[in-house]
């Protein structure tokens, strides 16, 4: 059930949209940043919300890779599987990544600190290899440094 900010949230962001419709990718990831990912339940609150039918809802959110719609762990590695990335070493690093986390790329980790999820793109082929955690991008990566950098993501 929709809490009274998410309402709110999701009410402004449409009040903003040219059409109620526009603010669907807004509403579903307000919902997000609060319960860290959108349940089916949720899903048809946000619909009727912004006057959309739920399959409609669904069709967007399961085209938008950055809206989860299953739970997902304390913190989102989104590791970039791009051709500048796989050149660059991304390979080695999704290796070092999986043995650091103990989830393999589309899992969580068992104790629920961490999802490993690949992405197309991060835009930073001039840094390869590059993950983003959580909204944190770390470039330029070498398998040495990402222990030290998961310590920081409790």
């Amino acid at each position: 059930m929709l809490q009274d900010d998410e309402i709110r949230e999701i009410e402004e962001e449409k009040a903003a949209a040219e059409h109620p419709r526009a603010a669907c990718i807004d509403a579903l990831r307000a919902v997000q940043r609060r319960r860290g990912w959108v349940s089916d339940e949720v899903l048809a609150e946000v619909a009727e919300l912004l006057g959309m039918s739920v399959a409609e809802l669904d069709d967007v959110a399961s085209f938008y890779n950055l809206v989860y719609r299953r739970p997902v762990g304390r913190h989102v590695i989104l590791v970039c599987d791009s051709v500048s990335c796989w050149i660059m070493g991304g390979e080695r690093l999704g290796r070092s990544l999986v043995l650091s986390t103990g989830a393999r790329p589309g899992e969580t980790s068992a104790d629920g600190r961490f999802t490993v999820l690949p992405v197309a793109c991060l835009g930073a082929c001039d840094r390869a290899p590059a993950i983003m955690i959580d909204e944190d991008l770390h470039a330029d990566l070498a398998p040495e440094a990402l222990a030290r950098i998961l310590e920081r993501y409790e």
